[in-house]
């Protein structure tokens, strides 16, 4: 968690640790889905190590999430013409 003004704002590590912790699921099961060992697992949330792209799509298909979500990113975020 970070601290942005007033307010206490999650980063994409807290949020995906509280998918996992909210849907009573273990490191293990994570790491099978992400083809790693739990240790690193427990490496990421400890932010010891940083997830990597692939790692998140992985994960927003299993918690059936976007990447914005994650991310932190607001819903009504405005993006720049191409």
């Amino acid at each position: 968690m970070m601290l942005v003004g007033d307010e206490m704002r999650y980063d994409y590590v807290d949020r995906l640790t509280a998918l996992r912790e909210d849907r009573d699921v273990g490191q293990k099961v994570i790491a099978n889905i992400l083809g790693c060992t739990q240790s690193t697992v427990s490496k990421y949330e400890l932010r010891e190590s940083r997830y990597d792209i692939d790692d998140l799509i992985k994960l927003c298909e299993f918690y059936h999430v976007s990447a914005d979500y994650i991310l932190g990113l607001p819903k009504d975020m405005e993006y720049p013409d191409r």
